[in-house]
């Protein structure tokens, strides 16, 4: 059985390095090491959730039937500075093991925060009024998912952040890298292990070498360097927004993927990808999306259906995050996008989250489709 995600609660608990709370799950190791890092593991009925979800209106998402399995030991998290290429962790929200390729500095919004009217941006046609503070640099890593992890992230659409427009005439063709994401930095949990290939990924062994010389004793080889440089363009994070409605924060990020040409006119397309936290007690779940498209050719179109992607995702204490991608095309170089996600209440009352607007912007200089990542 692969190991299944570790939930939230038990790894802020660790990165707290809390020995009161965590002896019940973890045992301590010396005081030169640290804390020993674990998974849990599932039986597997207790990991597919989506059969559950359509049966019951809110389930509790508690998974059962806990067994630890020891993956290394933990480091101290870093305050300042970021983590370095070959940096092993757990992720603090998904529980996924992972390692990192290298970091990206994105602009983040967070409306959260009360702007100044001068650093304030004017809002997009039709927004919803919320104002958009001066973006602040923030740290992201790309990183690799361990593939064992892969089939328990239930709280998450996929486990690939990266799609790619298929060198291929049709222009709706994707191309995906499966277990290729992007992480923040406050949601790295560093550990160390002792194996020479501790993260189960057909890239790793490509991309990474065990050097027991450096610390962290993975080094980048040449040909990460060289697609890191390829695929600059199409990897690259510009801009992160967030926003909190009611304890419910939601973050977008949304990537450009080129442009096609489709029955004589130029298509440009984007994803985006969206993460929704619970960050209150309250059991509740998203039941719909409102989307509002507009286009630098002045086009205004309004988007409404059940769910996201399929699912109707339950927010709880236990599992607190939902996270997917998405894709959207405009016949215009630029435009914007924001909207709402009807959310339910256990008592059967709604209530609507604010999705943050955010622009779709074209590069200046059209690439030529990614490369190298076909291996």
């Amino acid at each position: 059985m692969a190991a299944c995600a570790l939930r939230r609660g038990l790894l802020s608990t660790v990165s707290k390095y809390n020995s009161k709370q965590t002896h019940r799950l973890l045992s301590v190791a010396d005081a030169g090491a640290g804390f020993e890092a674990y998974k849990l593991r599932l039986q597997c009925r207790t990991c597919g959730l989506s059969g559950d979800v359509q049966q019951r209106r809110f389930m509790s998402s508690r998974p059962e039937g806990k067994i630890l399995e020891t993956v290394g030991v933990f480091e101290t998290v870093k305050q300042h500075g970021k983590y370095e290429t070959g940096q092993l962790f757990l992720h603090s929200v998904f529980g996924y093991r992972g390692i990192v390729l290298f970091p990206w500095h994105a602009r983040l919004y967070d409306r959260d925060i009360t702007p100044p009217m001068s650093d304030s941006k004017p809002e997009p046609p039709g927004a919803h009024g919320s104002k958009e503070v001066k973006g602040k640099t923030h740290t992201y890593y790309q990183v690799l998912i361990d593939t064992r992890d892969c089939p328990h992230i239930s709280q998450r659409s996929q486990t690939e952040a990266v799609t790619f427009l298929a060198n291929h005439d049709d222009s709706r063709a994707l191309y995906a890298i499966p277990g290729l994401d992007y992480v923040s930095h406050e949601d790295i949990l560093p550990y160390n292990s002792a194996e020479q290939v501790p993260i189960h990924h057909e890239l790793f062994e490509r991309f990474l070498m065990y050097n027991p010389a450096k610390s962290p004793p993975f080094t980048a080889r040449d040909t990460l360097k060289a697609w890191q440089e390829k695929n600059h363009p199409w990897l690259e994070l510009s801009d992160v927004h967030r926003e909190t409605t009611e304890n419910i924060r939601v973050t977008v990020i949304p990537f450009y993927m080129g442009m096609r040409e489709a029955q004589n006119s130029h298509v440009y397309w984007w994803r985006y990808c969206i993460r929704l936290e619970n960050l209150g007690n309250e059991v509740v779940q998203l039941r719909e999306r409102h989307w509002r498209i507009f286009s630098l050719s002045g086009t205004l179109e309004t988007v409404r259906g059940r769910g996201v992607v399929g699912r109707e995702p339950v927010l709880s204490k236990e599992q607190p995050a939902f996270q997917y991608s998405s894709h959207v095309s405009l016949q215009a170089p630029s435009g914007h996008m924001w909207g709402t996600f009807r959310i339910e209440r256990t008592d059967g009352s709604h209530f609507d989250v604010r999705i943050p607007p955010f622009s779709l912007e074209s590069n200046k200089d059209d690439k030529a489709p990614p490369a190298g990542y076909t291996f």
